[in-house]
């Protein structure tokens, strides 16, 4: 009789916990840098209601989010704002084999507060960005590890604006971050995606850095070597249909790859 009742509750335990499983294999975890938020909940929304598996994605710094998953954040998908972060998890055998792509193109660009009375300005060699910015500081997101601030630094660098730059940087934790100084009026420029300043309302664009002033802006995506969902081989695919290429393009990314079908 003992040995029958341990099996029922056994059986009544596996009842009990198949629900949670099947919820947990429905729901696909996405960390992804905090540039693509507007663009990728809307593709997540997409794919969610093509097949019912819920994304839950984490945004932040690239950098940010590639130490997590260094550390044993339990990412499915990492989305990187450039190649360096993604070489790092390479580097570390965490991505799964054969799965990485270059998925999307972004610009950069200089941005005021909407109501400035800065306006275009042609950047190139010589560009004096500190003189522009006056008493004012730049926003910029961290030069030292966050890719929009490796690529400003990059660009000044390049124009060789860098110098007299550097002592008025306002460094902040992720590009979406530095957006919100300017948006805010606590910076009268700052540098960030073409994509950022799409979404703000309160800002606009008073120049471009050049392409060649800087390495190509360049998003990749991989599935983690550590995920075990059954979803994220269909969720690579998603992101490389025309319907996610509408939506990023919509939201002003370029489109690195060819369509493909779901």
């Amino acid at each position: 009789m003992l040995t029958r009742a341990l099996a029922l509750l056994a059986l009544f335990a596996a009842l009990a916990a198949a629900p949670q499983r099947a919820a947990a294999d429905d729901t696909l975890t996405v960390f992804a840098a905090a540039s693509m938020r507007n663009a990728l909940d809307d593709v997540n929304k997409a794919f969610t209601g093509k097949t019912g598996v819920k994304v839950t994605a984490s945004y932040a710094a690239s950098s940010a989010l590639a130490k997590q998953i260094a550390q044993g954040a339990p990412a499915d998908v990492y989305l990187s704002a450039n190649i360096k972060w993604m070489d790092f998890l390479a580097g570390k055998k965490l991505l799964t084999p054969g799965t990485r792509i270059n998925l999307l193109g972004n610009r950069l660009v200089l941005i005021a507060p909407k109501d400035s009375k800065l306006e275009h300005v042609k950047i190139e060699k010589g560009f004096d960005i500190a003189k522009l910015a006056g008493d004012g500081r730049i926003a910029v997101a961290d030069t030292r590890a966050v890719p929009a601030g490796l690529y400003a630094k990059a660009a000044l660098t390049a124009l060789g604006a860098w110098k007299a730059a550097a002592p008025k940087l306002a460094q902040a934790e992720n590009v979406r971050a530095t957006l919100a100084y300017v948006a805010r009026g606590e910076t009268p420029l700052g540098i960030v995606y073409a994509t950022d300043a799409q979404i703000e309302p309160k800002v606009k664009v008073i120049g471009t850095f050049p392409a060649g002033s800087h390495p190509p802006i360049t998003y990749p995506v991989a599935v983690m070597a550590a995920s075990k969902n059954a979803h994220d081989a269909a969720y690579l695919r998603f992101l490389q249909t025309p319907a996610a290429k509408a939506i990023f393009e919509r939201y002003g990314f370029s489109f690195l790859v060819p369509p493909k079908a779901s």
